[in-house]
């Protein structure tokens, strides 16, 4: 099973910018400060035209939880095939029940309406209720890929968890660890763990080009500046992708 260094890109620009710093794929998404939504099909088009490596689509329609209603789950099959259409290579995509177990049965639809896409299982595999059975169940549907921090709020907390999955997932299911990934990180965890694949943002602020500056009339989330964003970092990338490299199994 491949090594690779994913990395989740919610704009245009950051999106060239880490293909530029090594990234063997990219998750594109929205809204990455509220952790990723599903995003515009203007912006998977551009990037799409911009960038020749595996783009997997972040399928999430709103923030929060992942317990969706009737018409969010149509939100998302419709919108997984409207970006199969447009030529993504994966989809990037979790729905569990009330109860924390995966949707065993919504997932399966999922898996159908992928087709032949590779198919993760994001972050909604960090709060579920059973995280080995989930992998068992995971495999079953034929999901190629589980997006992790080990049930951990960063993967660096979440290491035993880690390594008793990818001990359970052996060659079955790749375990792409995620949350708080940089080069030192990759480094860290290369003495615990085999067989794994990288997911990062790399994301550094960048300042507003704009002069006139309203700062009384908040556009967005309270206590988030209006004249400060997200945008990756291509150095932050570079290093992950040599640590990577230069991991001696």
């Amino acid at each position: 099973m491949r090594r690779r260094l994913e990395v989740c890109v919610d704009s245009v620009e950051s999106a060239v910018i880490a293909k530029e710093g090594g990234a063997d794929c990219l998750e594109v998404c929205s809204n990455l400060v509220i952790g990723g939504t599903t995003p515009g099909v203007s912006e998977f088009k551009q990037i799409r035209r911009a960038c020749d490596i595996e783009l997997s689509v972040l399928i999430r329609p709103r923030f929060g939880d992942f317990l969706y209603t009737d018409a969010e789950f149509r939100m998302i099959t419709e919108d997984i095939r409207l970006f199969r259409e447009l030529g993504a290579d994966g989809i990037t995509v979790g729905c569990l029940l009330a109860d924390g177990a995966l949707d065993i049965k919504r997932m399966g639809e999922i898996r159908e309406c992928s087709g032949p896409l590779e198919l993760t299982l994001h972050r909604a595999f960090d709060v579920c209720r059973d995280p080995y059975e989930t992998l068992e169940e995971a495999v079953v549907l034929g999901i190629d890929r589980l997006l992790t921090s080990g049930q951990a709020p960063v993967c660096t907390e979440g290491i035993g968890v880690l390594r008793k999955l990818a001990e359970q997932a052996g060659e079955r299911i790749e375990i792409l660890v995620g949350s708080g990934v940089n080069a030192e990180v990759i480094r860290l965890l290369a003495e615990s763990l085999q067989s794994v694949s990288f997911h990062m943002s790399g994301k550094q602020n960048i300042g507003s080009g704009m002069i006139y500056r309203e700062k009384h009339v908040p556009m967005g989330i309270s206590g988030f500046s209006e004249f400060d964003f997200l945008r990756t970092d291509k150095e932050a990338v570079r290093r992950a992708k040599q640590a990577l490299e230069d991991w001696d199994f």
